[in-house]
């Protein structure tokens, strides 16, 4: 009987031992398995930022260009060439146009359309954005207000709603300087801009140098080369 007894004992114990060596197996399998996710999900997002780093070299070469260029990419903003002359009542919008030349410049760089106003680059997990229109008298100050955009991704905009942005987000200094870098290559409509600055401190300190940016502008449109260029329709 104790023998019988003590048999039956060591086998319990082998299936309890096998059960939770099992056990232990599984779980270390899995910590296994989960540190191999981790590693590849680490050199997934490594290649990606890699390949966002060669897109945004080749995206920033554009400053070359006449008609298109990145504005701010601290900000996220691609600028397209609108006109040399406006008039106050001009609707400020990317026309289709305006659209073609940047779809044809961003194109062979791996951009793909996915929707109307939507292009992507699934290599660099980046996407460039372009606002909707909202209504006839909205304010260019408000274009981005209700875009999702993450910190990797653009936007594409009118010349004058990128001067509007430079506005809102940098003192009076920075932003000066911005607009007249920008205007020597795609020029505002300051009628406009003019017509939507509100009381805020900023849109009260840059509506003071209004005059210095019309001077400014009025010499790059009448100089060679800018005086030159002709609207993308």
């Amino acid at each position: 009987m104790n023998k019988r007894g003590g048999s039956k004992s060591i086998s319990v114990n082998s299936d309890r031992y096998a059960r939770k060596q099992g056990s232990v197996n599984q779980r270390l399998l899995g910590l296994f398995m989960g540190s191999v996710g981790s590693a590849d999900d680490a050199v997934s997002g490594s290649q990606t930022e890699a390949n966002r780093n060669q897109l945004l070299g080749q995206m920033r070469a554009f400053s070359a260009e006449q008609y298109f260029q990145i504005a701010d990419e601290n900000l996220g903003l691609l600028s397209v060439f609108d006109d040399l002359k406006y008039d106050r009542a001009d609707v400020d919008m990317v026309s289709p146009a305006m659209r073609r030349h940047v779809f044809g410049k961003l194109g062979p760089l791996g951009f793909r359309q996915i929707s109307g106003t939507v292009l992507e680059h699934p290599q660099a997990d980046m996407r460039v954005y372009i606002p909707k229109f909202h209504a006839l008298g909205a304010s260019p100050f408000d274009i981005i207000r209700y875009t999702d955009k993450r910190p990797q991704d653009f936007c594409l905009l009118t010349p004058t709603q990128v001067a509007c942005q430079f506005i809102d987000h940098y003192e009076l200094d920075d932003a000066v300087q911005r607009v007249e870098a920008l205007i020597v290559k795609h020029p505002i409509n300051l009628l406009k801009l003019a017509d939507y600055l509100e009381g805020k401190p900023r849109h009260r300190a840059f509506r003071e140098v209004l005059g210095h940016i019309k001077l400014k502008q009025r010499i790059a449109v009448e100089s060679e080369p800018l005086c030159r260029r002709r609207s993308l329709g």
